[in-house]
């Protein structure tokens, strides 16, 4: 079985956090890590292991637990500029510092904008150690035509980055 981190940071964009997480291959084991202001997320979900962020020693803190694959679905500026400057003070941005160490698929979802420069110098510090920054922006391509058709294209799109298979969006050039 596979295992991937999803980290839910901030209040905005925490239903595609939930949505990537529901919308997840059941081969997967999926371990949650919301932040204080993301506790929206449910532990009775199957195939969900709810940790504490606040705990240090919780498994994903380890790169000998073997975990294949992160995403921080919504990713707030404050956990991205931490994850960019090694800063592992909670157990979300210590699990990111595994994966770039370990030199396994890291994805982020910046929620915010406009960017500032900050956030921009962060995002590409990032992007030199092969994370994946992929911000929620739709691909008007894909036939979207309501909020649902959105929110498959990201999903899905974050998916093929992570190179999970799904059908969740026309892709370019499908009929």
């Amino acid at each position: 079985m596979k295992k991937i981190i999803v980290g839910i940071s901030g209040a905005s964009g925490v239903r595609l956090g939930e949505k990537f997480i529901k919308a997840l291959p059941k081969e997967y084991k999926v371990y949650v890590i919301p932040t204080c202001s993301a506790k929206i997320v449910s532990q009775k979900e199957e195939n969900h292991t709810l940790l504490d962020n606040n705990d240090i020693s919780e498994v994903t803190a380890s790169g000998s637990f073997g975990v294949d694959m992160m995403a921080v679905i919504p990713c707030s500026m404050n956990t991205l500029s931490k994850i960019s400057c090694g800063i592992a003070d909670n157990l979300l941005t210590r699990s990111a510092a595994v994966m770039i160490k370990e030199k396994k698929p890291l994805l982020i979802a910046p929620r915010e904008m406009p960017y500032s420069a900050i956030d921009l110098e962060n995002m590409h510090k990032l992007s030199l150690l092969n994370v994946i920054i992929a911000p929620p922006v739709a691909g008007f391509y894909a036939n979207i035509h309501a909020l649902e058709d959105m929110e498959n294209f990201l999903i899905g799109r974050w998916f093929d980055l992570l190179s999970i298979s799904n059908s969740l969006y026309k892709r370019w050039g499908e009929k």
